[in-house]
């Protein structure tokens, strides 16, 4: 797509988070565009106040009906979160997706705030080198194919940290103590996770500094006694903790604890982005990392072979499109559609003992199991199996293998 000409654009809606970069975009996109900018905030259960976010805009200039903050964490989970999880999802087998998963939402509604105000362009905060910028349109194009999209730090020449803080200085935008000079790294954050990369570490051979992790305790110094819980599931998706119901955030925040107590979920990852290059990320995804382990846990006992091992082929395939953006695409949809329909009976508890950065499934029961200590069992199974029913699947498989070693081999 080419970059929108101003005389086009009358009133954009910003993604807008308060902090240094979109207060830069804000009168940024005002000057350059001359246009009026409505700005969203989302409550994705960052961890931090977003209501100084309505502040800033006012001081920006925005129409109080034109600042839009929202809490949407229920939906993030509900819709975003756990349907990502019923399938199991890493990226690389490794990265819970907690940033990819959270882009797709947001430009959701962007595009419908656009509706609603008339806008006829969206804009972001996303640099030119990462995943995001790709997430956030690929979203906007998904849902409305003819919005015009602006994305500044493509566009501008405030290619530094120090440009940008000067822009900030020259027009009163209020620049957070910490931003002053080299900030050590950027992080990102909602409810399922917080990612750090840059600065500190751009170096993979050197360990992530102690003081980068902020959602969970390091696991050294987590409690020497293990604490055991227990996760109810529904049809795929987590209800209960301890046999309490809980939405889905204030469960996924309550595992969050469990999992910050207990140093659980810190993961240095080399990955490789959509655009080429590879980076380094720290993620810490506390609750998230125990609900993993915990769904696969209940899948063990209530998932035919078939239908398991399926998924387990699919599932990189659909961490990709997650990752990559494609979350509206209809792949990613008919991926999902076989995944929700494996999760049928996926139904029932799992005991897990967390202790000092690890999550161990215990037990697990369920009403709809396919396992049967009957049939397993190493005592007396009163004629349950008959073991010499195995000699013959022997052979039948072996047909093939001893065929080519009587050729001599392939």
């Amino acid at each position: 797509m080419t970059k929108p000409h101003a005389a086009d654009i009358n009133r954009v809606v910003l993604a807008y988070s308060g902090g240094l970069d979109t207060s830069v975009i804000l009168k940024w996109l005002q000057q350059t565009y001359q246009c009026e900018v409505v700005t969203f905030t989302a409550d994705l259960g960052q961890g931090e106040e977003i209501e100084p976010a309505r502040q800033k805009a006012r001081q920006a200039g925005v129409k109080e009906e034109h600042i839009f903050i929202e809490d949407v964490r229920e939906e993030f989970v509900r819709d975003f979160v756990f349907p990502m999880m019923r399938a199991n999802a890493l990226y690389e087998g490794l990265y819970l997706l907690g940033t990819s998963i959270a882009r797709p939402l947001i430009a959701k509604r962007q595009i419908e705030i656009a509706k609603q105000v008339g806008a006829d362009a969206v804009s972001h905060g996303a640099t030119g080198k990462g995943n995001d910028q790709v997430r956030f349109e690929l979203g906007y194009y998904a849902l409305n194919p003819d919005i015009k999209v602006i994305a500044p730090w493509r566009e501008w020449d405030l290619t530094s940290r120090t440009r940008l803080i000067e822009f900030a200085e020259q027009h009163q935008i209020t620049i957070p103590r910490d931003k002053r000079g080299e900030s050590p790294f950027s992080t990102d954050a909602n409810l399922l996770h917080t990612s750090s990369e840059g600065k500190v570490l751009e170096d993979p051979w050197e360990e992530v500094p102690d003081y980068v992790y902020s959602r969970t305790d390091h696991p050294e110094q987590a409690p020497d006694t293990p604490e055991f819980i227990t996760v109810d599931f529904e049809r795929g998706d987590a209800v209960a903790i301890n046999g309490e119901g809980m939405s889905p955030a204030t469960l996924l925040a309550k595992l969050n604890d469990y999992g910050k107590r207990h140093g659980i979920g810190r993961l240095d990852l080399v990955e490789n982005r959509f655009v080429g290059m590879k980076s380094r990320g720290m993620y810490e995804t506390p609750g998230g990392t125990i609900l993993h382990l915990a769904h696969r846990g209940i899948e063990q006992i209530t998932l035919d072979r078939g239908a398991a091992h399926l998924k387990d082929k699919l599932m990189p395939e659909y961490a990709e499109l997650i990752y990559n953006g494609f979350w509206f695409s209809p792949e990613r949809e008919m991926l999902q559609a076989a995944i929700d329909h494996s999760q049928h009976h996926v139904t029932g508890t799992v005991r897990l003992k967390l202790y000092k950065g690890g999550v161990h499934v215990v037990g697990r029961k369920s009403p709809m199991s396919l396992y049967s200590e009957k049939i397993v069992t190493f005592e007396d199974d009163a004629g349950a199996y008959d073991q010499r029913d195995a000699q013959g699947f022997i052979k039948l498989n072996a047909l093939r293998l001893r065929l080519l070693g009587r050729r001599g081999g392939l």
